[in-house]
């Protein structure tokens, strides 16, 4: 594959992005950027690369959340990392035999019910935490393996558990690094690692060294679910964009109708953020600690 200079600007500006995101949340990075990417290329390209960034991206992300927050959480997360490696590999052959454009629905169909969840602000605490984190790494690896993405369910999870901040990254970062670690393994045996892999990721690697602390340096001076909700908007707007498309070259729906669409989940997504906006916490208010509930056994 040629790559041009300005698909090679436009990946490092993605990157950019949604590493800030990153910097800021502890996730975002897949879930902003691969929406953009499969727009220009596939995802049997794009993800290799963008598997091996997050691989990185996650080391440093836990290793940031710090000691005490990953021993406060690593028996929370273990019920959901074992089954992601049936998921990974389920999801790793999908990738190699799926036809890209019905990829593309299933990442955009999977992820923008559950973008739009957080928008809003869902909460439901899950009473049975460790017998839901079966189907959920399961699912997570699947979906992960063949859209590097896993961001959106893995927030709202532990955000619906009342995670404080810190304990919150701590645990997204172990989970994504178990995710990004075995599907690296599993492309690598499947073959799916090239030289444009590299090529690309050379570009792509190199924009989250300032991304991510831009983020967190940001996230600080903000309240961080105020942060939350604009960039979920965001990707709610891009996500949805993206599904139009979709519906026009995948089921040849008349372009009135998927931009109709599109415009239904704009509105959405706008009344939503103002909801939010018009009630918004303090940033003091929101750096109250939520005491951690017990965790259940199943």
């Amino acid at each position: 594959m040629v790559i041009s200079l300005e698909l090679l600007i436009f990946f490092a500006l993605l990157s950019l992005a949604a590493s800030f995101v990153n910097g800021g949340l502890g996730y975002g990075y897949s879930s902003l950027s691969v929406p953009l990417a499969i727009l220009v290329v596939a995802n049997k390209i794009i993800n290799p690369v963008y598997v091996l960034v997050e691989a990185i991206m996650n080391t440093v992300m836990l290793g940031l959340a710090g000691k005490d927050n990953i021993k406060k959480t690593f028996r929370r997360v273990i019920p959901i990392i074992l089954p992601v490696v049936p998921g990974v590999i389920v999801g790793s052959y999908l990738l190699s035999l799926v036809a890209p454009l019905w990829i593309r629905f299933v990442v955009y169909a999977a992820i923008l019910p559950l973008i739009l969840l957080q928008a809003a602000g869902f909460r439901k605490p899950i009473k049975k935490e460790s017998a839901a984190g079966v189907p959920l790494g399961m699912g997570i690896g699947l979906l992960y393996s063949i859209t590097t993405i896993s961001g959106p369910p893995i927030a709202l999870f532990w955000n619906n558990q009342g995670m404080a901040k810190n304990e919150f990254k701590a645990a997204v970062a172990q989970v994504r690094i178990a995710e990004s670690y075995l599907t690296c393994i599993s492309y690598a045996i499947l073959g799916l690692f090239t030289v444009t892999t590299f090529q690309l990721f050379s570009i792509t690697a190199l924009p989250v060294l300032l991304g991510v602390p831009l983020g967190m340096i940001v996230v600080k001076k903000i309240a961080v679910e105020t942060f939350r909700r604009y960039a979920m908007s965001f990707d709610a707007a891009v996500v949805s964009f993206g599904l139009a498309q979709v519906f026009m070259t995948l089921f040849k729906l008349p372009a009135i109708l998927s931009y109709t669409f599109w415009g239904i989940v704009l509105a959405i997504d706008v009344l939503l953020l103002y909801k939010y906006l018009r009630n918004r916490p303090s940033v003091q208010q929101e750096r109250v600690v939520v005491p951690l509930p017990p965790p259940q056994k199943s």
